[in-house]
């Protein structure tokens, strides 16, 4: 009989231990109920010693998704669906992990901002590595080496000057051009007959002449072939340098004209060329790539995040810094965003946490009647045992 009492009391011991460890669980998933990518655990109970007590029998990872929502930081990134995100320590370690606070370190590195784990990804040619957008940060320069002219001229206009046209060589160098047109009819050289004709002058800051040529219009005021266009060759940078003022297609309204009766506004339009230009932005789309834009406007596509998946993804290791190791045993599977199984990226957002507190409390409540109940069984073990020693002394 003793030993039965005994029994009940190391029994319900073991049931205290059980849920005050469950507890420990529900108390890690509510106090990170706020940590973007947090997953919250279960635990489980299992019976121990041929039905006498209880024990947890281990914790497994709830996989379910946690809300989305968007952020301010343009490299922060969620996964609406399926993967991880793939980390590398110094080591050369890597751990995964649900938490997209990303940011770029002193080496233009694409690092999670909680451990400054470098960020897996994909470059261009489609290896896999660091996510690194050095060699990105700028455009090259490029020469200039067209320039439209559009607009009216009249002849009352004349002589006209365009100024401020600015052009670049081939180092982003940029130069100051002035574009001088006058009429032909007012100067040495004469106008073909049934021909409205221009002198173009173009000259530097310096007021040097580095090119020069003649355009024609016909009696509807369009460019005429062969008259149309004045190609400036000069050295710039050190290079040899073409650049072609085009006044319009032949026979056309709709570039340069000479249209009497209206009024003049002929501008120069610069076709290409620039200096070296800055990145201003970048961001993640849908699948994953890093759209990089730059101060002109121009959009480049960069590195590409990287996914892992488990079998068992809730047997996934949790370790310090909101990371995972791979469950033991197990081999992640690599690959893009929205591809196969993996889902899909949306940029500028985070994943919170997949805690649900209202859950946790309810499983709070049930954990703390059996803590009671078993706090109850021991003292009624106990008291047992107190009357059984009470009446062995009395015998």
């Amino acid at each position: 009989m003793g030993s039965n009492i005994l029994q009940g009391l190391y029994t319900s011991v073991s049931g205290l231990n059980a849920f005050s460890d469950a507890l420990d669980t529900i108390s890690n998933n509510v106090s990170n109920m706020n940590t973007p990518g947090f997953r919250g655990s279960d635990s489980f109970f299992e019976n121990m010693m041929d039905e006498d007590g209880t024990e947890v029998a281990g914790t497994g990872i709830d996989t379910s998704e946690g809300d989305i929502e968007q952020t301010s930081t343009t490299t922060d990134a969620a996964i609406q669906g399926q993967g991880l995100f793939i980390l590398k320590d110094s080591e050369g370690n890597l751990y995964y992990t649900r938490d997209g606070q990303f940011e770029f370190n002193s080496s233009n590195q694409l690092v999670d901002s909680v451990n400054q784990y470098l960020v897996q990804g994909y470059s261009s040619t489609g290896s896999m590595g660091n996510i690194d957008i050095s060699n990105l940060q700028t455009l090259p320069a490029s020469a200039t080496t067209s320039v439209n002219m559009v607009g009216n001229i009249v002849t009352g206009s004349s002589p006209y000057t365009v100024s401020d046209v600015t052009i670049y060589d081939a180092q982003g160098t940029s130069y100051q051009l002035t574009v001088t047109m006058t009429s032909a009819s007012s100067s040495t050289t004469p106008t073909p007959t049934g021909s409205q004709s221009w002198n173009v002058v173009i000259t530097n800051s310096s007021d040097q002449t580095l090119g020069s040529g003649q355009v024609s219009f016909d009696g509807t005021g369009a460019p005429e072939a062969g008259a149309n266009e004045v190609t400036m060759t000069t050295t710039l940078g050190g290079q040899s340098q073409s650049v072609v003022f085009n006044f319009g297609t032949a026979g056309s309204l709709s570039g340069a004209t000479d249209i009497p009766g209206t009024t003049t506004n002929i501008a120069a339009q610069v076709q290409n060329g620039n200096g070296v230009i800055g990145l201003s932005s970048q961001a993640f789309n849908t699948s994953g790539v890093l759209q990089l834009t730059y101060a002109n406007g121009t959009t480049k596509a960069g590195p590409q995040l990287a996914l892992a998946s488990f079998a068992d993804e809730s047997s996934l290791q949790t370790v310090q810094g909101n990371l995972y190791l791979p469950p033991p045993g197990q081999t992640a599977q690599i690959g893009q965003p929205g591809s196969g199984s993996f889902g899909q990226i949306e940029g500028s957002s985070l994943e919170m946490s997949n805690v649900n507190l209202t859950q946790e409390l309810a499983d709070m409540i049930v954990l703390q009647r059996g803590y009671q109940a078993s706090s109850q069984v021991m003292n009624v073990a106990s008291e047992m045992l107190q009357q059984l020693y009470s009446s062995v002394q009395g015998n």
